[in-house]
């Protein structure tokens, strides 16, 4: 049964891991205001500011959980539709050409996943995504840049939780749980090796700066969780002490400089937001303006800026992101439509070369209609990309 269904049931841990779907004071808003269908590239901006928002246009009840930007001409996303049909309810895979959004089928699996999580871009003809299957089975699938086709990946087993994956030429990382522990699963070669590690914990995010480095960060069930790969072993790392911290995401712009995102979960109910910074010895945690608000993906530009998305309980029909420059956090919110709506942001890529955030989520009306929803961000200052 998809996250959607069943999260009036869920527990507090539980609900740290519907990744894709409703968040707890996020589901009641008007009617999403008609977006475009396209969402056509234009000139870097020479300013900071929110561009025309559009859709991929799932089938009803749809919503994005992730995206992987290559090129201008070149963005996937992946998500769930009818979300809220336990029967009908299956995943998404959209691809942006430069002109448009079309759907991408998984050719060997005429059923498809019943939500897809993550999705990771190796090159324009190595793609990964993960999800879980309709049986609750996990769920791996490839794709060639024309189509997707599921993976069977021998070490993984009926209940194992797949949340996130990176990508590069040399090795595959998806990160989950597995029994309520942390899970990481390695391929190289064609071949699939299964770290789970010792302790309670889940994995939501990771990383790989380098073909020799990578990180995965979660939480232990009480405190935020940082894993590294050094020496071609999977380690904890030394995280700053934060009773009821949890990371969702990871980005590396370089060997020194990162940054880790989620939040604090507080006995009131609210959730503090959560940044980590790595100089390339330490992680620190970074003051955030603001109380309580949802922080879901970070992306950044492979110099000194990461952007953060996510969403704002307190403002709920703005698009929401922060940036943060190394020195201090920004928060930068979307215009309020004329409708009222609910807007959540679960991912973000920056797309080199257009001077671009492209960020990926839903919006939910009255009725707890979703829709999904693609909003992009000009940086204005854009990295330049030789012909």
């Amino acid at each position: 049964m998809s996250p959607a269904r069943t999260i009036w049931s869920m527990t507090r841990r539980f609900l740290r891991r519907a990744l894709a779907l409703c968040a707890s004071g996020l589901l009641l808003a008007s009617p999403f205001p008609t977006a475009a269908a396209h969402a056509d590239p234009v000139r870097p901006p020479s300013a900071e500011a929110w561009q025309a928002p559009a859709t991929a246009r799932l089938s009803s009840d749809g919503s994005l959980s992730d995206v992987a930007g290559i090129s201008a001409t070149n963005v996937w996303a992946v998500g769930q539709q009818s979300v809220w049909d336990v029967w009908q309810s299956r995943s998404a895979i959209a691809h942006w050409n430069g002109s448009a959004w079309t759907e991408v089928p998984i050719r060997n699996d005429p059923t498809g996943a019943a939500l897809l999580r993550s999705v990771a871009a190796a090159s324009a003809d190595e793609l990964w995504a993960v999800g879980e299957g309709h049986d609750g089975t996990p769920y791996l699938a490839r794709g060639d840049g024309s189509a997707f086709d599921r993976v069977a990946v021998g070490p993984l087993r009926l209940n194992d939780w797949l949340a996130g994956v990176a990508a590069t030429s040399a090795r595959t990382v998806v990160v989950g749980s597995r029994d309520r522990q942390p899970l990481i699963v390695t391929g190289t070669g064609g071949k699939w090796k299964l770290t789970q590690v010792d302790g309670d914990g889940t994995l939501y995010g990771v990383a790989l700066p380098s073909k020799s480095d990578g990180w995965a960060v979660g939480e232990t069930g009480d405190k935020p969780l940082i894993m590294r790969l050094s020496g071609g072993h999977w380690k904890p790392f030394p995280v700053p002490d934060i009773p009821g911290g949890y990371l969702r995401d990871v980005h590396f712009n370089g060997a020194k400089r990162a940054l880790a995102v989620g939040g604090i979960y507080r006995s009131s109910g609210e959730i503090d937001p959560l940044l980590l910074s790595w100089n390339g010895k330490k992680w620190s945690r970074v003051s955030v303006p603001g109380g309580d608000v949802r922080l879901y993906g970070v992306t950044g530009d492979r110099k000194s800026r990461f952007w953060v998305s996510g969403a704002d309980p307190a403002r709920p029909a703005e698009a929401f992101l922060l940036r943060y420059d190394g020195h201090a956090v920004k928060v930068l919110r979307g215009a309020a439509p004329a409708t009222p709506r609910t807007i959540r942001l679960q991912s973000a890529t920056y797309l080199p070369g257009t001077g671009t955030v492209w960020t990926v989520g839903h919006v939910v009306d009255d009725d707890g209609r979703f829709t999904d929803v693609i909003e992009r961000f000009g940086t204005g200052a854009p990295e330049r990309v030789k012909s």
